[in-house]
């Protein structure tokens, strides 16, 4: 799971994992660059074996798991949320392991699902506020339409094969 050695984490991670669980508490999976270097459906299962819990009737899938970083892989942040888990972006740079913390997500965390199915629910019953103040917005994001912004490659290679211009999934 890790490419290099790191201090206070055996070779060997599930010993690791298997020694801080022992103290009761939720394990999360910390770095400083976080899912970059694997496939995001490989790295997310890696993480999620280690910090995830049983799904109840399913075999060899977890979800949940706790996954923070300073800077995580856009692609592997999404395979995470879509997994169950709750990745966090946020300074670790005096975290160490075995650390204790209390998180508080409810706090500060952008919720985007929660925006964007705000923004569709009040065009369905059109409140012209469509854009709440209640959700951070990402950095750099404005009120510029998608079609000024265009679409990435995967929205126009999704786009073309529905006959569509572009696709857009994920609605600001």
């Amino acid at each position: 799971m890790l490419k290099n050695e790191r201090p206070g984490v055996a070779p060997d991670v599930s010993k690791t994992f298997a020694e801080l669980k022992k103290k009761g508490h939720l394990v999360a999976y910390v770095g400083d660059v976080v899912g970059t270097g694997s496939s995001r459906k490989s790295a997310t299962n890696s993480v999620l074996w280690y910090t995830g819990d049983d799904i109840p009737h399913v075999p060899n899938k977890r979800g949940g798991g706790l996954c923070i970083g300073n800077k995580i892989a856009p692609i592997f942040y999404n395979t995470m949320e879509d997994s169950g888990a709750l990745p966090i972006e946020m300074d670790v740079s005096k975290m160490e392991t075995g650390d204790v913390c209390e998180l508080y997500p409810y706090e500060g965390i952008p919720l985007i699902i929660g925006r964007g199915l705000t923004k569709r629910a009040r065009e369905f019953l059109n409140d012209k506020r469509l854009l709440s103040d209640v959700f951070k917005l990402p950095a750099g994001s404005s009120n510029v339409s998608r079609k000024e912004k265009g679409f990435t490659l995967a929205q126009k290679v999704v786009g073309q094969a529905c006959g569509l211009e572009g696709k857009f999934f994920c609605p600001l």
